[in-house]
C-alpha cells in the first residue's frame, strides 16, 4: 500500500481538489474556498500561507493556470475557450496572468511543447513605486482621497451623440420627496450610461447646474454636448407625475417632450421608457445586451427601493455622518429585500470610501462581505463588479481586482465613477502609466466641469500627473497651472509643479527652493521633507541631504510609518557618506527585502540599484537586463536614473548602458505612439 499523505499535504491536496471542481466559476475566490473547506477566511489564509508560501488568491490562480496549460497542450480548444473554462472571463487578463506565471503567452505554448512547463516562482504581493525622485506617486494616492471621478478635460469638437441629464426639479409641495425625484434623474442617467453609442456626462458635472441661470447654449459650450435632458416631477399620493424634455443643445430647440402619469409601483417601467425614448430620438444604437441591462429591475420591493433612494441621497453628501446614514438606509433596504444586489454593492462601496480617508483599514471585512452578497445576487451588474474589485483592493490583492473593474466598464461604458476607479487603480495599485493616462483622458470626456473649484483643482492635478508620468512635460505643466487657477491653495499642485519644472529645466536648485517654500507652509509634510533630502542628494549636497533625511527618519520612526521604503537605499548612501555605517546597513537591507518581495515593474530596477550600491556589478547588470523588458515605466525613471550619484560607478558600463538604453527607447516609442493617437483624436 502507498503511504498516506502527510496531514499538511492532505490539506493542500484537498484545497486544490475543491478549486479544480470550481475552475469555470469566475466568482470562486477566497471566501468561497473558505466556505467549501469549512474554515474561517483568516484560518484559510494562514494555513495556505504556511503550507505553500502562497496567498490563497495565488494558489487559486496557480491551479487555474496549470489546468489551462494542460488544455493548451492536449486539446484543440481556442485560447478564449480555455480562458473561460478555467475561470477567466477576461481574455486579456488571462493572457497577462499566464505570461507572468510561465514566462510566455498562451499563444506560444506550441513553441515549448518539448519543454516541461516551468512556472516562474511568485513573489510576494507588493505594488509600490520606488525610484520616483519626486514622490509624485504618493501625491497620486493623496489626490485620490479628494476625488471620486476622472479629470475634467474635453475634446475640442462636440460628439454627435453626447448628452447631459440636468438635475430634475421637485414640484411636490413636500420637500421630503426631493430624494425620489433625484432618484428618477439618477436612474435615467444610469440607464443612458449603459449605452456605448452615447457619451453621457457625469452627474457630478450636471449637478453644477441645479440652480443655474445659464442658457442651454452656454451650458452646451461648457459641457461640450449635443443634447440635454430636462425633467421635473412630483409625487401625489401613490402617483408620480413626470415631465421630460429632450433639447438640442446648440439651438435650444425642444426636440421631444412627454408627460408620464404613473403609479409608484410602475417606477421601474417608467425609467426604462424614458431612457429608450431618448435614445431612439437621437438615433443611438442599443444592443440587445444593453437593452437587457436597462430593462433589469434592481428590486421588486418598492419599500426597499424607497430606502435605497434615501441612502443614495445621503451618500452624495461626503461627510462621515451622511455616509453612515447611507449605509443604514442600504442595510434597511436589504432587510426588506434580502436579494437586493445593488444595495449590497452600495454598502461595500460606501465602506470603501470611508476606509480610504483613514490610516487604518477598519472596514475590509464588511467590504468583502457585502461585495460577495452583491455578486451572489447579480454578478452581471456594474455596481456588483465594482464592489468586488474594491474588496480585493482593500485586501491588497490588486491583480484580482483588475478584471472586475474592466468588466464593470464594459457593462457601464459611460460611468465616470468606474473610469475614476480604473484611473486610480492603474496609478496607485497595478502600476501602468499608459492605462493611467488612457482612463484619465477617457474620464475627461464624461466629467467636463467639476462641482466646485476645489474638486476641479484636484481633477486637473490628476490629469497633469498622468501626463508627466508619460513624458508629456508641456501638457502636464499646462494642466497643473490650470489646477492652481481653480485653487491656488491646493497643497499638492505646487509640489508636483516643482518636479514638472525640473523635467523642463533640470534646475535642481530651483526645484529645492520651490519644495522648501511648500514645506515651510506646512512643516508636517514629511513627503516633501523626504523629497528635499532627495533633490539635495542629486545636487551632491550630501550635508544638506543628511539634514533633511534625519528629520524625515525621526518623523517616520516616531510615528511608526511604513512609508518610502523604496527610498531607503538613497538614505543609506547619505548615511554611509556621513560615517553612520550601522544605520546605512540597516536601511540598505530593509530596501533589499522590500524589492525582493515587490511584484511591480520596478522590482528589478530596485535590485539593480542595490547591487550597484554593494558594488556587485554583475548582479546589477543582470537585473537591469530584466528591467529593460518591462512595460509602462514612469518618466521619472528615464529622467533621473543617469543623474543619480549612486549610478556613477556603473552608468558608463557598456552592458548597463545597453540595457538602460533599451528601456529608454521602449519608453519613448510608447510616448510617441500615445502622442500620435492623441493628435489623431484631437485630445491634446
Amino acid at each position: 500500500m502507498p503511504e498516506s499523505p502527510a496531514p499538511t499535504q492532505e490539506f493542500v491536496n484537498r484545497a486544490i481538489a475543491v478549486i479544480q471542481q470550481n475552475l469555470a466559476n469566475e466568482q470562486f475566490g477566497v471566501s468561497e474556498l473558505a466556505d467549501a473547506m469549512n474554515m474561517s477566511r483568516s484560518n484559510l489564509l494562514r494555513k495556505v500561507k504556511k503550507e505553500t508560501n502562497l496567498s490563497v488568491s495565488q494558489l487559486i490562480n496557480q491551479v487555474r493556470l496549470q489546468h489551462a496549460m494542460e488544455l493548451l497542450r492536449t486539446s484543440s480548444l481556442t485560447i478564449s475557450e480555455i480562458s473561460h473554462q478555467v475561470g477567466f472571463n477576461s481574455l486579456s487578463y488571462f493572457i497577462k496572468c499566464f505570461r507572468e506565471y510561465y514566462g510566455y503567452p498562451p499563444g506560444e505554448v506550441n513553441k515549448h511543447l518539448n519543454e516541461e512547463p516551468k512556472p516562474i516562482p511568485p513573489a510576494a504581493s507588493n505594488n509600490r513605486n520606488w525610484w520616483i525622485a519626486s514622490g509624485v506617486a504618493l501625491v497620486t494616492a493623496l489626490v485620490a482621497l479628494y476625488i471620486y471621478v476622472a479629470a475634467p478635460f474635453g475634446p475640442s469638437t462636440v460628439l454627435e451623440k453626447s448628452i447631459a441629464v440636468l438635475p430634475f426639479k421637485n414640484e411636490s409641495s413636500d420637500s421630503a420627496n426631493v430624494y425620489l425625484i433625484n432618484g428618477l434623474m439618477e436612474s435615467t442617467l444610469g440607464s443612458l450610461q449603459k449605452i456605448k453609442d452615447l457619451r453621457v456626462i457625469s452627474r457630478t458635472s450636471s449637478e453644477k447646474y441645479r440652480d443655474t441661470r445659464k442658457s442651454i447654449p452656454e451650458m452646451a459650450k461648457e459641457l461640450n454636448v449635443s443634447y440635454f435632458v430636462e425633467g421635473s416631477g412630483q409625487k401625489i399620493g401613490d402617483k408620480i407625475v413626470l415631465n421630460i424634455q429632450l433639447i438640442d443643445a446648440q439651438s435650444d430647440r425642444h426636440l421631444w417632450s412627454a408627460q408620464y402619469n404613473r403609479e409608484t409601483k410602475d417606477i421601474f417601467q417608467l425609467q426604462q421608457e424614458i431612457a429608450k425614448s431618448i435614445a431612439e430620438e437621437i438615433k443611438a444604437i442599443i444592443t440587445p445586451e444593453e437593452e437587457n441591462r436597462i430593462r433589469k429591475k434592481p428590486t421588486d420591493n418598492l419599500v426597499a427601493y424607497d430606502l435605497f433612494l434615501k441612502g443614495k441621497a445621503a451618500q452624495a453628501i461626503p461627510d462621515s455622518v451622511n455616509q453612515q446614514k447611507a449605509i443604514q438606509y442600504f442595510i434597511e433596504a436589504t432587510q426588506q429585500d434580502s436579494q437586493f444586489a445593488m444595495a449590497y454593492a452600495e454598502i461595500a462601496i460606501t465602506y470603501y470610501y470611508m476606509d480610504i480617508f483613514h490610516v487604518g483599514r477598519k472596514y475590509s471585512n464588511s467590504i468583502s462581505m457585502y461585495a460577495d452578497k452583491a455578486i451572489l445576487y447579480d454578478a452581471k451588474m456594474g455596481e456588483s463588479l465594482v464592489a468586488k474589485a474594491l474588496s480585493y483592493i482593500s485586501r491588497r490583492e490588486f491583480e484580482l481586482a483588475e478584471p472586475y473593474l474592466e468588466k464593470a466598464l464594459e457593462y457601464n461604458p459611460n460611468s465616470a465613477q468606474v473610469i475614476g476607479f480604473l484611473t486610480d487603480f492603474y496609478a496607485m495599485y497595478l502600476l501602468n502609466t499608459g492605462k493611467y493616462l488612457q482612463y484619465a483622458l477617457q474620464g475627461v470626456q464624461l466629467n467636463i466641469e467639476a462641482l466646485d473649484s476645489t474638486t476641479a483643482s484636484y481633477n486637473y492635478l490628476r490629469l497633469s500627473n498622468a501626463l508627466i508620468q508619460n513624458g508629456f512635460v508641456n501638457e502636464s505643466l499646462k494642466y497643473v497651472d490650470k489646477s492652481l487657477s481653480y485653487n491656488s491653495n491646493n497643497p499638492f499642485s505646487r509640489y508636483v509643479r516643482a518636479f514638472i519644472l525640473f523635467a523642463k529645466t533640470e534646475d535642481a536648485a530651483e526645484t529645492r527652493n520651490l519644495l522648501l517654500a511648500e514645506f515651510n507652509k506646512d512643516t508636517t509634510r514629511f513627503d516633501i521633507l523626504q523629497d528635499i533630502g532627495k533633490i539635495s542628494y542629486f545636487m551632491r549636497d550630501y550635508k544638506g541631504a543628511l539634514h533633511y533625511y534625519q528629520r524625515f527618519l525621526t518623523i517616520r520612526e516616531r510615528q511608526q510609518l511604513d512609508v518610502y521604503r523604496h527610498e531607503n537605499l538613497t538614505i543609506a548612501d547619505v548615511m554611509e557618506k556621513a560615517g553612520e555605517h550601522t544605520k546605512a546597513k540597516e536601511l540598505a537591507e530593509n530596501y533589499k527585502s522590500f524589492f525582493e518581495a515587490d511584484r511591480s515593474v520596478y522590482r528589478h530596477l530596485g535590485l539593480s540599484a542595490y547591487y550597484t550600491y554593494t558594488k556587485n556589478q554583475a548582479k546589477a547588470i543582470e537585473h537591469m537586463q530584466l528591467f529593460a523588458k518591462e512595460e509602462n515605466v514612469q518618466y521619472w525613471i528615464i529622467l533621473f536614473l543617469e543623474k543619480d550619484p549612486m549610478m556613477e560607478t556603473i552608468k558608463d558600463n557598456p552592458e548597463f548602458k545597453k540595457y538602460f538604453g533599451e528601456a529608454k527607447a521602449k519608453f519613448w516609442k510608447s510616448h510617441n505612439a500615445l502622442r500620435k493617437s492623441f493628435n489623431e483624436k484631437r485630445l491634446l
